[in-house]
């Protein structure tokens, strides 16, 4: 294992965002090191109109100009949100979906502690350990992130930081991005999925009967150059 290093996110913000499927976000919150494994990522840029920072400078969006790996926190549909920022000013990498992590830092036991954090809303029930982080706010809850407490923050040994547990997805879904209104350049594909984990994503492009490989999406696998 080896935590990532600020330079590792010094990438054009779709080659970030794949290059941080398969790697685990680890958060201490109290004496349990909660992780979960990334799994879907989406890229923004600066000069596309699906971007925050498209909507211009302001001191809120102030992480997506600082230097890259610096923590971009938000609320979205009530819950927070994990952003990076990547090389560029205004360019960031969202993490849309994960699943739970379990090793010997971060026991199985601490399943338990992810579900209180993260339980189904209305009932209040134990939410699954498949659909634990299957969102970006999802993802948020079970590790117990907050926006008042990361947002335009560096990462942190001590509490909050990704690492490379040697896992890298054999084949990656690219498609398009999720809840961009439509003249906003709904059209990018900036969506990348571990085709591995394509049912526990936001949105599987693969369970969509009139979606068509090279049309609405592209697989690219381990051997491939580009």
């Amino acid at each position: 294992m080896a935590r990532l290093a600020p330079s590792f996110f010094d990438q054009p913000p779709c080659d970030l965002a794949r290059a941080l499927l398969g790697k685990v976000l680890r958060h201490r919150y109290g004496q349990h090191w909660l992780a979960c494994r990334i799994i879907e990522t989406e890229a923004y840029y600066l000069e596309e109109r699906g971007s925050h920072s498209s909507q211009g400078y302001t001191d809120k969006r102030r992480a997506m100009f600082m230097d890259p790996g610096t923590i971009y926190m938000y609320y979205a549909r009530g819950g927070d949100s994990l952003n990076i920022s990547a090389r560029g000013e205004g360019n960031a990498v969202l993490i849309k979906s994960a699943v739970a992590y379990f090793d010997r830092l971060s026991p199985r036991s601490n399943r338990s502690v992810m579900q209180r954090l993260n339980p189904v809303k209305g009932s209040g029930e134990l939410r699954s350990e498949e659909k634990l982080c299957s969102g970006q706010t999802l993802l948020c809850a079970a590790l117990g992130l907050k926006v008042d407490q990361w947002d335009q923050q560096q990462f942190d040994a001590q509490y909050f930081y990704i690492d490379d547990v040697g896992y890298q997805p054999e084949t990656v879904i690219q498609t398009t991005r999720l809840g961009i209104p439509a003249g906003r350049d709904e059209d990018l594909m900036y969506r990348y999925i571990d085709y591995a984990h394509a049912a526990q994503c936001t949105s599987n492009p693969l369970s969509k009967r009139a979606w068509h490989e090279g049309q609405d999406y592209v697989l690219h696998h381990l051997s491939d150059t580009g």
